[in-house]
């Protein structure tokens, strides 16, 4: 039968059809290529439309596959291969390329075993290679994932019991190889004594499992280092009896930084002793535990270290501190524990310590503190402590009742001249006064809840003008005690430093007043300044929560002003100087008070950029009167102006004095005359009715 019979039969049209398959036919003595109707189709071609031409496959292969298809099937008439085997891209009708699988080879030799006819088919594999290519990208960025993530993977394959690992994972074993597979127990050699164990058992897999193990353990490599991994871990059916498919990853080094965040959230950052909150649970885990021999509770205050920050600066100050703590651990038994609270404050607990104990303790840390190492700068000053003990031999007392004790008796060793301990004792100290502090301070977080903390304000008036001119108000609190009485301030603000609530206070009291008087500060009727205690300065995420007060209320930044005391700026410096420049960076006015009563105030002022400062009122009260005075507020106010800063002076109660400050330039004042702290209601209200007469009129 004829060439051209067989290849026109219906049954093989049919079948070529039915498969997607595209025929050639080459006879190589005549130089002739036949092309299946269902090639042209592949191709988007009808039948007729596509010339049987030699070289027309190779007109429409891709530039890039041509030299590859040729060398194919001139291997292959050359006799060096049995078969032609090759993917190339043929142009479509419509444009686009083709992706097709070319297989053919020799159908026909002549004597000599030439061959004279060669036969193939041609596959379209374009949606394959679409796949195919999907399918890189996907593990490039798969690959990419896991370069970044420092991540090795391994396997284990049960049948052979061979180990298969990685590049990344033999580095982190520190692993000098470049071959992937090592010996089946090579692993359990690094494993770490204390973790082998939960290591082995958390890899022992079992055989059709689905779920995925992890599990963390150290491994210690052959040059003696120790690090730590983490591996997860499963079964997957691969090969004949399956395959144990891992991941490792060194986490060391966040191991390294989880430790080093879990201290700082228990340790005071300068001295590296524990912080107030980590002290209290400390604390009341071991009164719970207290036995037969009661548990000592100190209370270290040092003597002198304001004037020290005064005469020498924070840098020596931050320097004794540190020496300081570093003298109470070396005083310390193993089972004692030492905190500070905050400033020059510490605390120290101690179990099963008797009265003997507590002495040599006592003794051992005033000398401690004696002999503190405040730089080679200062040689004319010393440091001393007050101490209070206090012995807690009721499993049931508070915590805040036991440093109550403690600090009660702190007091009476100040009282006794300082440098010295103290035991408290209802009898010899001032008896309830400690533990009544403690619950003053429990009564000002109720009184936050239940209304008895009331807003008060003072006016800062522009002297000589009406407050109208101006409508800054400090913002004040008063506690109003359950009998209805009001506390004086210096009873439950000291309460709340000592207790460590000061910086909940402040937060309450700026929260309230914002949203409570948001929208007269919005009208520009009233702005409002709040006063700043240490602990809140050194809080990280105090302008988180000032923003979102901001936010809350929608009071305009500038109508919003910060009073930072002298002591504040001595305990946290640093903070103190962050907290300026933040609150510049906002437009809120920031003013340093009680300017002048500190031997370093004009350092404060040269380091911090202020809009105000106010001038402590024990140089004001009696300015009429003395000419030192008045020397004083004259230099302090030439100084300011000199800066851009506006001067505020406190207890401004006498006519003669007003007229004084006023012929200095001194621009506001507080205190004169009816000028009273009063309720914060009432200043606004007053404040929003001047400002709708202003409108009207």
């Amino acid at each position: 039968m004829a060439d051209d019979d067989k290849r026109n039969g219906k049954f093989w049209a049919l079948a070529l059809d039915r498969a997607h398959l595209g025929l050639w036919d080459w006879n190589l003595s005549t130089g002739d290529c036949y092309y299946s109707p269902t090639w042209s189709k592949m191709l988007g071609y009808e039948e007729g439309e596509l010339p049987n031409a030699p070289d027309l496959w190779l007109k429409l292969t891709h530039p890039d596959d041509r030299q590859r298809a040729q060398e194919s099937g001139d291997r292959h008439i050359a006799g060096l291969v049995d078969s032609i085997e090759t993917e190339l891209r043929l142009r479509h009708k419509d444009g686009r390329w083709v992706w097709v699988l070319d297989r053919g080879g020799t159908v026909e030799r002549d004597a000599e075993g030439k061959p004279l006819r060669l036969m193939g088919v041609q596959t379209d594999i374009t949606r394959q290679k679409e796949v195919e290519a999907e399918l890189e990208q996907i593990n490039v960025r798969f690959r990419l994932a896991i370069a970044a993530s420092g991540t090795g993977i391994w396997h284990f394959d049960i049948g052979t019991q061979k180990s298969y690992w990685d590049a990344r994972t033999r580095e982190i074993f520190g692993v000098v190889t470049d071959h992937d597979e090592v010996a089946a127990d090579f692993w359990h050699t690094f494993l770490h004594p204390e973790d082998k164990e939960v290591a082995e058992r958390a890899h022992d897999v079992p055989v059709g499992s689905e779920g995925v193990t992890a599990v963390q353990y150290r491994i210690v490599r052959r040059d003696g280092e120790i690090r730590h991994v983490e591996s997860l871990v499963r079964f997957i059916a691969a090969g004949a009896a399956g395959q144990i498919l891992g991941t490792v990853r060194d986490i060391t080094e966040e191991k390294r930084r989880a430790e080093e965040l879990a201290f700082a959230a228990r340790h005071d950052a300068l001295t590296g002793l524990l912080n107030r909150a980590a002290f209290d649970r400390l604390l009341a885990e071991n009164i719970a535990m207290a036995e037969r021999l009661p548990l000592a509770v100190f209370y270290v205050d040092l003597d002198y270290f304001k004037a020290l920050n005064d005469y020498a600066g924070h840098a020596a100050g931050d320097l004794a501190l540190k020496s300081v703590a570093a003298g109470i651990l070396a005083s310390l038994p193993a089972s004692a524990h030492a905190a500070r609270l905050g400033g020059d404050e510490f605390a120290l607990l101690v179990p099963n310590c008797n009265d003997a104990c507590a002495e040599r303790l006592a003794r051992a840390v005033l000398a401690a503190v004696r002999d503190a190492d405040l730089g080679p700068a200062v040689t004319s000053r010393r440091l001393a402590a007050s101490i209070g003990i206090a012995f807690v031999r009721d499993r049931n007392m508070s915590v805040a009742d036991a440093l109550a004790c403690a600090d009660d008796a702190c007091y009476a060793a100040k009282a006794g001249g300082r440098d010295r301990f103290a035991v408290f004792s209802p009898e010899t100290t001032s008896g309830a006064a400690g533990l009544n502090a403690a619950r003053l301070a429990a009564d000002l977080v109720d009184a936050m809840e239940d209304g008895r903390l009331k807003l008060f304000g003072q006016e800062i008036h522009r002297l000589g003008l009406p407050w109208e001119d101006s409508r800054h108000v400090e913002v004040l609190a008063r506690l109003e005690a359950r009998t209805g009485n009001m506390i004086p301030p210096i009873d439950f603000v000291q309460v709340a430093e000592r207790f460590g609530l000061a910086a909940r206070l402040d937060r309450w009291i700026i929260h309230t007043a914002m949203i409570r008087h948001g929208g007269a500060m919005r009208a520009g009727a009233i702005s409002l300044d709040f006063n700043l205690s240490a602990q809140t300065l050194s809080d990280p995420q105090l302008w988180s929560f000032v923003d979102e007060a901001i936010a809350e209320s929608g009071a305009p930044p500038s109508a919003i002003g910060f009073e930072i005391t002298e002591t504040a700026a001595v305990t946290n410096f640093d903070a103190a100087e962050a907290f300026v420049r933040r609150a510049r960076e906002r437009h809120c006015r920031v003013s340093l008070d009680d300017f002048g009563a500190g031997m370093s105030s004009f350092e404060y002022l040269r380091r911090f950029p202020i809009d105000a400062i106010k001038i402590d009122g024990s140089f004001i009260e009696h300015i009429a009167d003395s000419r030192f005075d008045r020397e004083i507020v004259s230099a302090i106010t030439g100084i300011a102006r000199s800066m851009g800063a506006a001067v505020v002076a406190e207890k401004v109660e006498q006519k003669n004095a007003l007229e004084i400050l006023q012929g200095m330039g001194v621009a506001y004042g507080q205190g004169y005359f009816l000028h009273r702290p009063e309720p914060l209601e009432a200043i606004v209200a007053r404040a929003m009715g001047g400002a709708r007469e202003m409108r009207a009129g």
